[in-house]
C-alpha cells in the first residue's frame, strides 16, 4: 500500500468514526480524542488530516451533499424514472431508502440545526429550489398541475412531507407515527392527498 493510499484510508477512517459519534452523541459531546480512539488512530493523525473538529463535521456534511448530487442517489433515480407528480409513491419510497441508508448523515442535519443554528446546511437548503429546477422538465410538469402551482414548490413540499414522516419513523424510531402499521400505506395516503387535496 502506498503512502497516498494509507493517508486516504486514515482520512476515511476518521470521517467514518466521526460520523458514527457525531450522529449518536452530538458534536459538542464528541472530542477529537474520541474520534481518534474510534478510528484506531492517534490524535496527531487526526490533526494531520483535519485542522479542527468542525472541519471534520463540515467534511461529513459535504460528503452527504455530494452523494445527493449523484444520479444514483435514490431521490434522483426516482425523479429520472418517472413523471412528477405521477411518481409520488416512488418519490416516497426513495426518501424512505435515503433516511434508512443515510440515517447517520440525516442525523447530522439535526445536529447542525441544534448545535450550529443550521450554519453548515443553510446555503444548501436555500439553493434547493434551484437544484430541483435543474432536475425537472418544468413545462411538461406545469401542464399536469393545477394552474398557478409551481412545479418546484410542489416537489419541495412533497419531499419535505416524506422526509418528515420517515425521519419520525426511522431516525427518531417513532412506531407508526401516522397510526398505520405499514409505512407504504402512509406513502399512498400522502400521495393521494397531495394529488387530490383534502377538501371535498
Amino acid at each position: 500500500m502506498t503512502q497516498v493510499e494509507r493517508s486516504e484510508r486514515s482520512r476515511t477512517q476518521i470521517l467514518d468514526s466521526a460520523l458514527k459519534l457525531f450522529s449518536h452523541k452530538g458534536y459538542g459531546a464528541t472530542s477529537v480524542r474520541d474520534i481518534a480512539e474510534e478510528a484506531g488512530l492517534s490524535k496527531g493523525n487526526v490533526y494531520h488530516h483535519f485542522p479542527d473538529k468542525e472541519t471534520i463535521f463540515r467534511a461529513l456534511i459535504d460528503r452527504y451533499f455530494e452523494a445527493m448530487s449523484q444520479p444514483e442517489f435514490p431521490f434522483n433515480r426516482a425523479l429520472a424514472a418517472g413523471s412528477f407528480p405521477e411518481n409520488l409513491e416512488a418519490i416516497g419510497q426513495a426518501i424512505r431508502e435515503i433516511v434508512r441508508d443515510y440515517r447517520e448523515y440525516v442525523a447530522l442535519i439535526y445536529v447542525d440545526v441544534v448545535e450550529f443554528d443550521g450554519t453548515h446546511i443553510r446555503k444548501f437548503y436555500a439553493d434547493m429550489g434551484k437544484r430541483y429546477e435543474s432536475l425537472l422538465e418544468l413545462q411538461e410538469i406545469r401542464a399536469r398541475l393545477r394552474p398557478g402551482v409551481s412545479p418546484v414548490s410542489a416537489l419541495l413540499m412533497t419531499s419535505r412531507i416524506f422526509f418528515n414522516y420517515f425521519s419520525l419513523e426511522i431516525l427518531f424510531n417513532v412506531p407508526e407515527p401516522y397510526g398505520k402499521k405499514n409505512s407504504m400505506e402512509v406513502v399512498k395516503e400522502i400521495a393521494d392527498i397531495l394529488r387530490s387535496g383534502m377538501v371535498a
